[in-house]
Parts: C-alpha cells; sequence; structure tokens
C-alpha cells in the first residue's frame, strides 16, 4: 500500500473510532441540492490491508468511502473506461437506463450513523425521481453517466482527510 493509502486509511480508522460519525450524522440521504453541498472533484479507488476505499476528492481534502471489492473494481473499471466482456451490475443498470431514456443527473452522498447512503437522482422523461441506494452503487452510476456527485460540507468537515501536497507527479 502507497504512503497516501496508509494515512487514509489510518485517518478514517482513528475518526470513526473516535466517534466523529455522530458529528456528521443527518436524517437520511437528501432528495435536492443545498447550498452547502460541495461537487467532488475527482475519485480513486485505493485497495487498502482492510479493504477497496473511494476516496472522494475535493480541493485539499478527499472522504475515504469503503466499498466491497466487485464495487471498487466496477468503478475502478468505469474510471478507465473500460468495457467487461460481460456487463457488469452497473454496466447492465446503465443500458437499461439509456433504453428507457432515462439518466441519472446527480448522487447525494450522505451518512447516519456511521454509513454512508446514496440518493440517487434518475431523470425519466421531465420528473426527476431519487432512489436510496448504496454510495457505492451511486458513484459507480454517477460516473458511468459522468453526473455530478454532491457532498454537504459537514460530511467533507467531519471524514475528509487532509491530501498531502502533490509535488511533482500526479498520483
Amino acid at each position: 500500500m502507497n504512503k497516501l493509502g496508509r494515512s487514509f486509511l489510518m485517518w478514517t480508522v482513528v475518526g470513526f473510532s473516535l466517534g466523529v460519525a455522530s458529528a456528521a450524522a443527518e436524517d437520511g440521504p437528501k432528495t435536492a441540492v443545498e447550498a452547502a453541498d460541495v461537487r467532488v472533484q475527482s475519485v480513486e479507488v485505493v485497495f487498502s490491508q482492510v479493504g477497496p476505499v473511494v476516496l472522494l476528492k475535493f480541493r485539499n481534502k478527499a472522504v475515504p468511502v469503503f466499498v466491497d471489492s466487485l464495487v471498487a473494481g466496477s468503478i475502478q473499471g468505469a474510471l478507465a473506461r473500460q468495457k467487461p466482456p460481460r456487463p457488469l451490475s452497473h454496466d447492465l443498470m446503465h443500458t437499461i437506463l439509456e433504453s428507457l431514456d432515462a439518466k441519472v443527473s446527480q448522487v447525494v452522498i450522505t451518512q447516519k450513523e456511521g454509513i454512508f447512503y446514496g440518493a440517487l437522482t434518475i431523470m425519466a422523461g421531465k420528473a426527476p425521481k431519487v432512489f436510496d441506494s448504496r454510495s457505492s452503487d451511486a458513484i459507480a452510476l454517477a460516473i458511468r453517466f459522468k453526473a455530478p456527485i454532491l457532498v454537504h460540507q459537514s460530511l467533507v468537515d467531519s471524514f475528509g482527510v487532509e491530501l498531502p501536497e502533490a509535488r511533482g507527479k500526479q498520483m
């Protein structure tokens, strides 16, 4: 594991064990963009000793979201624009939605009692519909549809880990 991965892992474990989860607790998934929502600038998958972590990156911070290995592979494949020989679940959902002239228009990541949630907004016709989702599935679909991923500023403040300053080569 690289230095950045160890740093995220350490701060995430420390943060959760200190109970910062309660500091950002909300009532559940949001259905509309709020003024304090910030847009994720990039997404990265890091494989740590305790499992895969999706990093939702903002200017100088990243919010780590632990995911299962299948979804991590799906997200990594979507980020690399790789086409699997057979469609994975997220690829299938993408194809189904597109065939119905629907699309993911945004994803809002929230947190309650230490668990991340995704509010997946799908535009079908002119009416947006919001669906509760695992945060990892919502992220995987947002990447495929190139939809914005939003996180409330309080969640970034509570769970965000400072990124080391980039020196020369980008990761």
